[in-house]
């Protein structure tokens, strides 16, 4: 809480008011939950990366994503490879460590690159697969078609991502498991 203090003269006399008010939305920012990730081993997809990271960081408040410096721990490795699109399913917390590998076998296919960067990082921060399920959900991954290019998350998505980086909420321990997105 901030703490402002007024004074007043009254009649000659001195009166000191103290009001509390509520964070603002700049300081909510900075209670986020801050994720680390590193695209260093991405290739070709390092610019589809930092849209999907733009995505989440847009459309939820509760946790950052941002790219690591030299040094510091990373939370969220980027990997190019040749297979199809996975992930280790978080929420992964700033202590853990999970990977997503950018798939080139469904680039191959027409996938969009963007969509498969925030679905893939979508199930970094906890999100499942929902399949099968309409373009609408980016959570339903390669059901949503070839011709799905919708990278954001539709309401129940961005919903359980605030719950999974509440203060409040019950924090669960990293899976492991990895997700293959293959339709």
């Amino acid at each position: 809480m901030l703490r402002r203090t007024f004074a007043a003269v009254l009649t000659g006399a001195a009166l000191s008011i103290s009001v509390l008010s509520a964070p603002t939305a700049g300081a909510a920012e900075i209670m986020a939950t801050t994720l680390t990730y590193d695209d260093s081993q991405a290739a070709e997809f390092k610019s589809a990366v930092a849209s999907g990271v733009n995505v989440w960081n847009t459309q939820v408040t509760n946790v950052r994503l941002v790219k690591a410096t030299a040094g510091q721990r990373v939370n969220i490795r980027v990997i190019a490879d040749n297979g199809w699109p996975r992930a280790t399913l978080g929420p992964v917390r700033p202590s853990g460590t999970v990977t997503v590998w950018m798939g080139r076998q469904a680039v191959q296919q027409g996938y969009n690159t963007i969509r498969i960067a925030a679905h893939e990082l979508g199930h970094s921060l906890g999100l499942p697969d929902v399949k099968p399920g309409p373009c609408s959900s980016l959570m339903s991954g390669s059901t949503g078609g070839v011709s799905c290019t919708n990278p954001n998350p539709n309401a129940q998505e961005k919903s359980r991502v605030q719950q999974n980086y509440a203060g409040t909420a019950v924090r669960t321990a990293d899976t492991g498991k990895v997700l293959v997105d293959v339709g």
